[in-house]
């Protein structure tokens, strides 16, 4: 079965006038069409930023543009907060995406567990608590978490483990990550 294609390499620029290194201009139509036969366009003047993978997992899953899901990034990032779009679709794009620009299976599924976390962590309270005197974020150490990312790298990590014992079925992977995430699987 087809994993879906994009319709090329998209052309971009980088923009760096608010001090964020990551955000990019799309220059030049760009879309992936999944294995469904739906078209995800990405429309020149686009910008995107690769964020959907919270930074706390960037040393476990991948940092933004690197590796074979730099498409499938580009694609979701344009997807995630469009109109009538549901994130779970994105996701799920995303998912096939990575599979159609050359990620092995597992390395598609731990990026799929990634976005999804993400999504899971934007609206979702940490249920840690922090610490009585915690230090400030301003006084942090390099590489000193927060609650949150602890929260967020320990929920990751168990979606993760799981995921290598699963098939590649993407219902059988769609039911491990909600249920992890204590969400209804579609």
């Amino acid at each position: 079965m087809s994993n879906g294609t994009f319709s090329g390499n998209p052309k971009t620029e980088w923009l760096d006038e608010n001090g964020n290194d990551r955000d990019m201009r799309v220059l030049e139509d760009f879309w992936y069409l999944d294995p469904a036969g739906r078209r995800w366009d990405v429309p020149a003047g686009t910008i995107v930023n690769g964020a959907s993978i919270p930074r706390t997992l960037w040393s476990s899953v991948g940092s933004p543009y690197t590796g074979r899901y730099r498409r499938a990034a580009v694609v979701h990032d344009a997807a995630v907060g469009k109109e009538g779009v549901l994130r779970r679709e994105a996701d799920a794009m995303f998912y096939f995406a990575c599979l159609a620009g050359g990620c092995p299976p597992l390395q598609a599924k731990l990026l799929y567990a990634g976005v999804r976390v993400g999504a899971w962590s934007s609206h979702t309270q940490v249920l840690t608590m922090a610490p009585v005197g915690q230090v400030p974020d301003a006084y942090r150490l390099p590489g000193q978490q927060t609650p949150r990312e602890l929260e967020v790298r320990a929920r990751y990590t168990l979606i993760a483990h799981q995921l290598m014992a699963s098939s590649n079925d993407f219902d059988e992977i769609e039911r491990v990550v909600s249920a992890s995430l204590g969400e209804t699987a579609p």
